[in-house]
């Protein structure tokens, strides 16, 4: 079983079998991966430890992860951000290391062993946090950005526990890293961050400018760079996650951003399956009847009390209970980072066997639980609305919490999402004079409409008090453009309670998706593949007859998408 075709075909067939069976349960798919690996380690079908395939392929699907989240930043967002962020990640580290290093030392592990798995139990997991919120259309949301922001922070703290552990020799061979191994970390984060800085404003959009007008070669170009820069990151000791996410940060201003991202997508799919797998067969189940105890208190305490430090902390920061909420359960889990660290442990030999089959099997179960629940994050909320008033600050809300511009109207058009299609409708009802009301989640975009004089309310649609304040009853039309099929029925499912009967619009990826939405209640589906496909037989039937209208097409379309977004902004 060492031929890597017959690997390839036993993950894959794994995925596929196991993938049908999650989708049918509405579940995410990152769980039949999970449990596909842990199937491979326990029935060793294949060696994962000897596997090419388990070797290098995860890593290239946590580039393009990274890659792709490093494009949706805005760098106003560190500056606005950045102080919950450092505080909140920091303090979290502090608090959890303490207290799992103290459990695992009662629970038998060595003085240093448990400090291992004190700060293990500290770290969530990046590429997780991610892959959920892209499934879910949330990244440009503001929890998204909190949580990326403070899983970025923890990878950076994890790289400088991993240098601090494994000192390698210097760049230059000059022993300065030995001498002063936290110095040389901060010199070359400078070097690493400052380049990507500058390359972004001066080389960057020129390169990408002149290879835009062949896909191809836009394609090769972005993972050129991408690549490229991971390298660098790695020559000056730094994780494929953080060169891959500044090499995507670098291109978060690039007019080509929605091209790059449509066409590596696909590859990131299969990449990230791979790097599941490749957790899922971590797992050394010989030690499960040792391990039990601090495997119950690792996995309890990664889904309870975490998010319940963040609730604390950012609950501080004036941040609504909707945000802290959302943001605190997509981290309720461990990290791959944890594994590693383990790892760098058990070859130093102060780490033991069963401490680290603890932390893999800790990591894997966190990350299906909270999977699950990161799913269904607006149906737990709904049920836990009154506790978490008590984490809101009553007398301050942060600034980026505040973006609303609503004012009273009646008869007007409720537009859920200004993006792309969203924006569309916007200008639409603006230029002709119909009152709306926009909702949307992204805080930046907020800020964009209240300076068009949009009346506007930030805020997500599975926030019953968000709907609350849309003043529904008065509604003539509510159109919702989220991609996000359980937001859009737990809309639905809230008019009906309310017994609101208005037109309702919403939007579906998938034909069975909109059949779902139609027997929920709503009254036209868009399914923007179709609605394509009829905007293309119309214009056909419109000007097949004569070339007037393509005449110049080529021009209008290229300084459309000469914009980063097709709608505000």
């Amino acid at each position: 079983m060492n031929n890597i075709f017959i690997q390839l075909a036993v993950i894959l067939g794994l995925c596929s079998v196991l993938g049908y069976s999650v989708v049918k349960l509405k579940l995410p798919l990152l769980i039949a991966y999970l449990i596909g690996g842990l199937m491979i380690a326990s029935t060793a079908i294949f060696d994962p430890r000897a596997s090419e395939v388990l070797h290098f392929l995860p890593d290239i699907g946590i580039a393009f992860v990274l890659f792709l989240i490093g494009m949706e930043l805005d760098l106003r967002e560190i500056k606005r951000l950045g102080k919950p962020i450092l505080l909140a990640g920091t303090l979290q580290i502090v608090i959890t290391t303490i207290l799992g290093s103290t459990v695992a030392r009662v629970l038998g592990f060595g003085s240093v062993e448990s400090w291992y798995l004190g700060v293990g139990l500290a770290f969530s997991s990046t590429i997780l946090v991610v892959k959920l919120l892209m499934d879910k259309k949330d990244e440009g949301a503001l929890y998204g950005k909190l949580a990326v922001g403070i899983l970025i922070l923890e990878d950076l703290l994890a790289v400088l526990l991993l240098v601090m552990l494994t000192v390698s020799s210097s760049v230059l061979g000059l022993g300065f890293q030995q001498a002063f191994p936290v110095l040389a970390l901060l010199l070359k984060a400078s070097l690493l961050f400052g380049l990507a800085f500058i390359l972004s404003k001066f080389l960057l959009p020129s390169v990408f400018k002149a290879v835009s007008r062949q896909n191809e070669l836009l394609f090769i170009t972005a993972l050129a760079w991408c690549f490229i820069y991971i390298s660098f990151a790695i020559f000056l000791g730094f994780s494929v996650v953080i060169g891959a996410f500044l090499a995507g940060m670098a291109l978060a201003n690039s007019p080509f951003h929605f091209q790059i991202q449509g066409k590596i997508k696909p590859l990131r799919e299969f990449f990230v399956a791979i790097f599941f797998v490749y957790l899922g067969t971590q797992v050394n189940f010989s030690q499960i009847t040792k391990i039990y105890p601090l495997l119950i208190f690792f996995t309890g305490y990664t889904l309870l009390a975490k998010p319940t430090i963040f609730l604390l902390l950012l609950g501080m920061f004036g941040f609504k209970k909707h945000t802290i909420f959302q943001t605190a359960l997509s981290l309720t889990h461990i990290s791959e980072f944890s594994l590693i660290l383990l790892l760098v442990g058990f070859k130093l030999g102060v780490v033991s066997q069963s401490a680290l089959t603890t932390i893999a099997l800790s990591a894997v179960l966190s990350m299906i639980i909270a999977s699950v629940m990161i799913t269904h994050s607006n149906k737990l909320y709904k049920k836990l609305s009154k506790i978490l008033s008590f984490f809101e600050r009553k007398n301050y809300t942060h600034v980026l919490e505040k973006g609303s511009h609503c004012q009273i109207l009646e008869g007007y058009v409720i537009v859920i999402g200004a993006r792309k299609v969203g924006g569309e409708i916007v200008k639409l009802l603006k230029r002709e004079k119909i009152p709306q009301i926009v909702l949307d989640v992204n805080p930046y975009q907020v800020e964009i409409l209240i300076k068009e004089k949009i009346p506007v309310l930030y805020g997500d649609m599975g926030d019953p008090e968000v709907l609350d304040g849309l003043n529904l009853p008065n509604a003539r039309m509510i159109i919702s453009t989220s991609a996000n099929e359980e937001d859009n029925k737990l809309l639905l499912e809230e008019l009906k309670s309310r017994q609101i009967d208005v037109p309702v619009i919403v939007r579906a990826e998938t034909a069975d998706d909109a059949q779902t939405l139609y027997k929920a209640g709503a009254d036209f589906v868009i399914i923007p593949e179709i609605l394509a496909g009829d905007f293309l037989v119309e214009k056909l039937r419109e000007h097949l007859s004569n070339g007037d209208f393509f005449k110049n097409r080529a021009g209008i379309e290229l300084e459309k998408l000469s914009h980063k977004t097709l709608s505000w902004g």
